[in-house]
C-alpha cells in the first residue's frame, strides 16, 4: 500500500517547557557519555585479558556492544530534538529507528537467555560446562540472536507498512514506538496490540523458566553450595530486572496509555 499522505512525522517529545528541555539536555548528554564510555571500558576490560575465554564475560561484552548500539539509536535524536524548534523524522527514517531499536533490543534480550543458559550450566550441568558452553557454541547463540532480533524487527517493520497512515502524523513519543505509530493508523490496530503484547512476553518466560528450573536444582544442594550458585546468579538477575522492568510496565499496557509510558521507558 502507498503512503503518499504520509512522508514525515512529528515527534512530540518529552517535555514543552523550555528551561525543562535545557536541564534534560545536559543531564541526557552526560547520561549518553556515561553509557558510551561504561560500555567502552568494559569492552576493554574483557577484551583485554583472560575473561574473554570464558563463556559469561563472552556474552557481556557482546552485550556492553549491543547496548551500544540500542542507546545510540535513539539518545543522539533525543537530545538534539530538545533543543530543536521542529521535532521531525521522515517516514523511512522512522521505520530505519524503529527496525534497529527492535533489533538491538531483541539482541540483548536474546543475549540475556543465552546468559542464563550459561548459568544453568555451571549450576546444573558443572561437568559437562566446558563442553555444552564451548567457544563454538557461544558463537551459535550469538548468531542465533543476531537472526532471531533480524526476524523480529522484519516483523514489526512489515507491520507498519502495511498500515495506512493518511491522518495526523503527530508521534506521541520521543522516538517511533509501534504502540503510538499504531495509534496513528487508518484502520482499527487492537488485534495487532494483543499480538505485539502477547510475543513481546515470550522470551522473558524462558528466562523465568530457566531460574525455575536452577532453584529446583538447588533444592538437594548443600546450603553453602546454594549460597555460591545464588552469588552466580544475582548479577544477572539484576541486570534482567532492570532491562524487563520498563518492557513489562511498556508491553503490558494498551495502545491508549502509550503516553503515560514515554518518560517511563528513558529506563
Amino acid at each position: 500500500m502507498e503512503h503518499d499522505n504520509i512522508t514525515e512525522f512529528i515527534l512530540l517529545g518529552l517535555f514543552s517547557n523550555e528551561g525543562v528541555k535545557v536541564a534534560c539536555f545536559v543531564l541526557f548528554l552526560l547520561c549518553y557519555l556515561t553509557v558510551l564510555s561504561g560500555n567502552l571500558l568494559i569492552l576493554l576490560t574483557i577484551r583485554g585479558s583472560c575473561l574473554s575465554e570464558k563463556p559469561m564475560y563472552f556474552f557481556l561484552s557482546y552485550l556492553s556492544f549491543t547496548d551500544v548500539f540500542f542507546t545510540s539509536t535513539m539518545v543522539p535524536k533525543l537530545i538534539t530534538d530538545l533543543l530543536a524548534q521542529k521535532k521531525t523524522i521522515s517516514y523511512q527514517g522512522c521505520l530505519a529507528q524503529m527496525f534497529y531499536t527492535h533489533f538491538s533490543g531483541a539482541n540483548k534480550i536474546f543475549i540475556l537467555v543465552a546468559m542464563a543458559y550459561d548459568r544453568y550450566a555451571v549450576i546444573c550441568r558443572p561437568l559437562q560446562y566446558v563442553v555444552i558452553t564451548s567457544r563454538q557454541v557461544c558463537y551459535v547463540l550469538v548468531m542465533a540472536s543476531i537472526i532471531g532480533a533480524f526476524i523480529h524487527s522484519v516483523m514489526y517493520v512489515l507491520i507498519i507498512t502495511a498500515l495506512p497512515f493518511y491522518g495526523p502524523n503527530q508521534i506521541d513519543h520521543y522516538f517511533c514506538a509501534i504502540f503510538p505509530l499504531l495509534k496513528l493508523a487508518c484502520t482499527d490496530t487492537s488485534m495487532l496490540v494483543i499480538a505485539i503484547t502477547s510475543t513481546s512476553g515470550v522470551t522473558f518466560v524462558a528466562l523465568v523458566i530457566s531460574y525455575i528450573i536452577i532453584l529446583s536444582m538447588l533444592r538437594t544442594r548443600s546450603s553453602e553450595g546454594r549460597r555460591k550458585a545464588l552469588s552466580t546468579c544475582s548479577s544477572h538477575v539484576t541486570v534482567v530486572f532492570i532491562f524487563f522492568l520498563p518492557l513489562i510496565f511498556t508491553y503490558v499496557r494498551t495502545a491508549d496509555l502509550a503516553r503515560n509510558d514515554t518518560v517511563f521507558t528513558l529506563f
